[in-house]
């Protein structure tokens, strides 16, 4: 991580893209990405073994296991400060998304938002993940929806998948100094 203040543009943006499980993190995430040609990290891949069958035997995370998560995270985040990234993490809580966003001050969040009955329709129809839909009100429950402070936006996820990328596209452009992405 830098030691020096930036100046936010002056480099690829950092984009992390949250929301709830289901909420299309991964499908989403990776769209920006190509088009900026950046790397994309999956945020189910730092969760610990121990994370992952907790999850699958239905039960929800707590701040404590979230922590070595959100650390290797934001080591991601710092590795890739100078040439960008994307990277989905649920990031549910204002402190976790203040954890990441410690990293640089280029670190944007796009925060995908659904209603509950779309993302659980969505998880239903989901085969071999460990984020079953009984928790998803255990998510729903712990989401503190961005702020108007943080640097971000919403994204409304009940479109197409083109739409909901255009729209996440259009947010990166407008906030951050990438053109055209």
């Amino acid at each position: 991580m830098s030691g020096e203040p930036s100046v936010r543009g002056l480099r690829p943006p950092l984009i992390v893209v949250t929301g709830v499980s289901g909420s299309g993190k991964t499908t989403i995430g990776q769209r920006p990405a190509r088009r900026l040609a950046v790397p994309y990290a999956e945020g189910d891949d730092f969760h610990s073994a121990q994370n992952v069958a907790k999850m699958w035997a239905g039960h929800p995370l707590d701040d404590e296991d979230r922590r070595p998560w959100l650390d290797a995270i934001a080591a991601w985040l710092a590795e890739h400060v100078e040439g960008g990234g994307v990277v989905s993490c649920s990031a549910l809580k204002r402190r976790y998304r203040d954890r990441l966003a410690a990293v640089s001050p280029d670190v944007f969040f796009l925060h995908l938002d659904g209603s509950a009955e779309l993302i659980a329709g969505r998880l239903a129809a989901r085969e071999d993940h460990f984020m079953s839909l009984s928790l998803l009100q255990s998510q729903i429950a712990t989401l503190e929806p961005p702020g108007a402070d943080e640097p971000g936006a919403a994204i409304p996820i009940d479109g197409t998948l083109e739409q909901t990328t255009a729209l996440a596209l259009a947010a990166v452009k407008e906030r951050t100094a990438v053109q055209d992405p």
